[in-house]
């Protein structure tokens, strides 16, 4: 017996064996049914659930398994809490969600965690028979209006009535809701434009100028960095009883400096002005004072 399709004996043999596994645990629990009377009772029975082994069926509709909270199934939207942010639409893979949002001038309400609404939505619906039921949707959903809840039964004759709305608006009141927001955007318009014209058509306002006042330089006194000589300024001489000449002649006058060590520290000798005058009523020479004579 080399297994199946290899030898004609060999797949007959393989069959008779696997049948034989297959019967030997249906017996098991065929035996547990008649030998120690462990079946499945009318659910209305007082003691139906004090049987736990044996053949226990579920009676459905009467009796539904317990499903898991987390389990994915049919989508349900809390409109109260919904703020229509569209959020679900962009992330669908398969398009299943579908929602027509009207804007309004002012909060429409606020939600359970206190989020503002401000969208209307004139049209809300889940197509059940798209869904893939991956759960993306409420995953990105902020309010968490958009749940998955734990009906998985709900197979209907009709593909059409597997599509739900959840739109709070009548087609009606929808339409108004439009209308009333075009109008506040036409009234917000045109105030626009009338101020705009009006910003265009004024005339310029030229304002007075006011008083100039002259800016007055001080220059500050310029310093030698290099030789920390400081300029002394020149006294001018007036003599009374004579007219400015024309000309002002400054002779040359050897001046003393005095020895010292630091070149750096010698202060510049003051040079008088000597007037000549062009008349010749008065004359004055200047007095030099003669060297005095080192000691020998």
């Amino acid at each position: 017996m080399k297994g199946t399709h290899l030898t004609y004996w060999g797949n007959i043999a393989e069959g008779y064996t696997t049948l034989l596994a297959g019967m030997k645990l249906s017996w098991k629990h065929l035996w547990k049914v008649w030998i120690g009377k462990k079946y499945s009772k009318n659910i209305q029975s007082d003691n139906y659930f004090d049987n736990q082994e044996g053949a226990i069926t579920v009676q459905y509709p009467n009796e539904i398994i317990p499903v898991p909270d987390h389990g994915r199934y049919r989508l349900d939207n809390v409109m109260e809490d919904c703020i229509v942010c569209d959020k679900c639409v962009k992330i669908c893979p398969v398009n299943c969600i579908e929602i027509d949002p009207i804007r309004s001038a002012s909060e429409i309400r606020k939600t359970s965690d206190g989020s503002s609404v401000r969208l209307y939505a004139a049209k809300f619906d889940i197509d059940m028979a798209k869904c893939c039921y991956c759960g993306l949707c409420t995953t990105v959903c902020p309010t968490e209006c958009l749940t998955m809840t734990k009906t998985y039964d709900y197979s209907e004759y009709s593909v059409d009535k597997l599509l739900y709305h959840y739109s709070d608006l009548s087609p009606k009141e929808a339409t108004e809701k439009q209308e009333e927001f075009d109008l506040i955007q036409a009234v917000k318009k045109a105030k626009r434009e009338q101020e705009a014209t009006e910003r265009a058509t004024a005339k310029p306002t030229i304002k007075p100028a006011g008083e100039i006042k002259p800016k007055i330089l001080i220059k500050k006194p310029s310093t030698n960095a290099n030789t920390n000589v400081k300029t002394v300024a020149k006294p001018k001489i007036k003599i009374l009883g004579v007219k400015k000449p024309n000309t002002i002649i400054k002779p040359k006058i050897p001046t003393q400096k005095k020895e010292s060590n630091d070149t750096n520290t010698v202060k510049p000798v003051i040079k008088p002005k000597i007037v000549i005058p062009t008349k010749k009523t008065a004359t004055l020479k200047p007095k030099i004072a003669p060297k005095p004579k080192k000691d020998e």
